[in-house]
């Protein structure tokens, strides 16, 4: 039997997903795409998981989608082609569960897409990004969906039509990744700060994403002012926003009910 493509992982609220086609520098195929987007789907259903990191087996991240797969297709087949492959943009978009990716090695492409998509991007100080499809006659237009809404149109077109590859600290400097580390101390920051917001409040780690999302999508300063103040009255309504507010000032851990 075939080795999983993505395997998976619970532990203490907090679920890993591991791109296993390191032997090909997990590139994406739709069985590779399916299984990952199954895989974010079952986190986000699970309500004992708050975090989910998606991490890499080998070398690297993920170079991109796999270029053998680009062979004589009609425009239908290859749209139905791509939404498949690219199912996980959408998903990573609609989840209320946080998300982390750990990026080692190449970050290419699609590879590039899914770290800049998630909520946290840590990279190692040697790991390199690019939206690298124009180099070979074809076009980053996934990647640039969440590429646009972080660091605006002009960035976005430089890289994508340059197909330039970029270090770690300038992907930093651009706001595209959270954090940037050693390389041997990956593992470790991924999962402190997975650990950090596991002990959150579930309600309030759900309405902030919410929230936030919310705002980076508002073209109106009053609109989405209001919409903030709105959700956080929600969250104000809960049981565990009392019980944060009380464990506080009593001085003792608060113990979140999600009510």
């Amino acid at each position: 039997m075939n080795e999983a493509v993505i395997q998976t992982s619970k532990l203490n609220r907090i679920g890993t997903i591991s791109l296993n086609r390191a032997n090909a520098m997990n590139t994406f195929t739709i069985p590779f795409a399916q299984q990952l987007d199954e895989a974010l789907w079952e986190m986000e259903n699970d309500p004992q998981i708050l975090v989910v990191v998606i991490k890499a087996n080998g070398k690297n991240f993920s170079t991109g989608i796999s270029l053998e797969q680009f062979d004589n297709k009609s425009q239908h087949e290859f749209r139905d082609f791509l939404y498949r492959i690219d199912a996980f943009y959408h998903t990573l978009a609609k989840m209320k569960t946080i998300t982390i990716s750990a990026v080692q090695g190449y970050a290419l492409a699609n590879g590039a897409g899914l770290a800049f998509a998630t909520d946290f991007t840590i990279a190692t100080a040697s790991s390199s990004f690019g939206t690298t499809a124009i180099n070979v006659g074809l076009i980053c237009l996934g990647p640039a969906a969440p590429m646009m809404r972080i660091i605006g149109r002009k960035k976005t077109m430089e890289l994508v039509l340059t197909g330039d590859i970029i270090t770690a600290k300038h992907a930093l400097e651009l706001g595209l990744i959270t954090q940037v580390v050693n390389d041997d101390e990956l593992n470790e920051t991924c999962d402190k700060l997975a650990q950090k917001l596991a002990k959150k409040s579930p309600l309030a780690l759900q309405i902030g994403k919410e929230g936030l999302n919310r705002l980076a999508d508002s073209n109106h300063y009053d609109q989405g002012l209001d919409s903030m103040d709105d959700l956080f009255a929600t969250l104000c309504a809960t049981q565990d926003a009392t019980e944060g507010v009380t464990a506080f000032l009593e001085k003792r851990p608060p113990v979140w009910q999600e009510k």
